[in-house]
């Protein structure tokens, strides 16, 4: 099917359905799918708009070249034209890719000290740092729902929620192991050491998404604990909840109240499965599709962070950056991803062709 077609077809359904929405038969339980569908639709039918009335001017300056009067015109407009098209063409492709069903979703970011002791732990405080600046930049919400740190500063360990718009459309790319080169500030001799830090960021689950059984839980409390006796509640009010069948934990201490922490905990645990079910589903193509940017494996390297050189590299994407300092300060981060998500889009428009 010529890209001509796909955009007739794509005009004609989106008039189909605010035909369909301004009737009087429809159901009422149809109404949100439908209305959702002409939302999504709506930028691609403005994209083709802008398109077709551009191919149109080009049109029309073409036939204004055998004008003598008005060929100088023209010819400025036809250049105009012609280098502006195959732009709006691309971007018309780009919205026409099929989507990822969570990348609207809220997020679930996981930050975990990898090897190099107290080193990795402080750079892993920087990581989550990172991203709840970058949230706060986009007008996000970003929340702790569980932290273990440690005496200097660090964290071993760290779970947050982040809410916004497209929030994991934009931070899915970031799942990974990143690396940290510097000298650090416990090491008296100068010597620059090489830590690490993995980072997971697992879409929200809805309760429509994971079919959970009471029976294949088990729930357990305990007593909350933090670094130097900080945050340490006299009650066993932690909350840490184990899916029998998979074996999933997922726990959570940062609230006083058993209640709200067994409610955060379970938002985790659904995530976690969530998780587990769409990279179940993403192996049986990933095989096909190798050029895409990273599996999103937390296993993988795909970034590191060289502070006496103040260079930031996506090992992915081949990506050098020297503004380290507004990276890790969330300044920079978008000129990262964006690079990522451009990347990832090429991959996928070369496989559809």
């Amino acid at each position: 099917m010529s890209l001509d077609e796909k955009l007739s077809r794509v005009v004609a359904r989106h008039e189909e359905l605010g035909a369909l929405l301004s009737g009087q038969d429809l159901d009422a339980q149809d109404i949100p799918r439908l209305s959702k569908e002409l939302s999504d639709l709506t930028p691609v039918v403005e994209a083709i708009a802008a398109l077709r009335e551009a191919r149109a001017e080009l049109a029309d300056a073409e036939a204004m070249l055998s004008d003598p009067d008005m060929r100088e015109l023209a010819e400025e407009e036809v250049g105009r034209l012609r280098a502006e098209i195959p732009e709006r063409e691309q971007a018309v492709r780009v919205l026409l890719l099929p989507k990822d069903e969570a990348d609207e979703r809220n997020a679930i970011l996981e930050v975990r000290a990898g090897t190099g002791g107290d080193e990795a732990a402080l750079f892993a405080a920087e990581l989550l740092r990172m991203y709840e600046r970058h949230a706060a930049a986009h007008g996000w919400r970003f929340e702790v729902m569980e932290m273990t740190d440690t005496p200097i500063g660090g964290i071993k360990e760290a779970v947050a929620t982040v809410s916004g718009r497209d929030v994991f459309a934009r931070l899915k790319f970031e799942s990974g192991v990143h690396r940290v080169q510097r000298v650090p500030v416990t090491e008296a001799g100068g010597r620059i050491h090489t830590s690490a830090a993995t980072v997971a960021v697992l879409p929200e689950a809805r309760e429509v998404d994971v079919q959970v059984e009471d029976k294949d839980l088990r729930v357990d409390t305990f007593r909350s604990q933090g670094a130097g006796g900080q945050h340490v509640n006299t009650t066993d009010s932690a909350v840490r909840i184990t899916h029998i069948p998979t074996g999933i934990v997922a726990q959570c201490q940062e609230e006083k109240s058993q209640h709200k922490n067994r409610d955060k905990a379970m938002k985790m645990l659904l995530a976690k499965m969530y998780d587990e079910q769409r990279r179940a589903a993403e192996q049986e193509r990933a095989d096909a599709r190798k050029s895409q940017v990273g599996s999103g494996d937390r296993s993988e390297r795909i970034r590191t962070y060289n502070f006496p050189q103040g260079r930031v590299t996506d090992h992915r994407i081949n990506l050098t950056l020297y503004n380290l300092d507004k990276v890790i300060a969330g300044e920079a981060l978008d000129e990262v991803i964006d690079a990522l998500i451009a990347e990832d889009q090429a991959a996928k428009l070369a496989e559809v062709g």
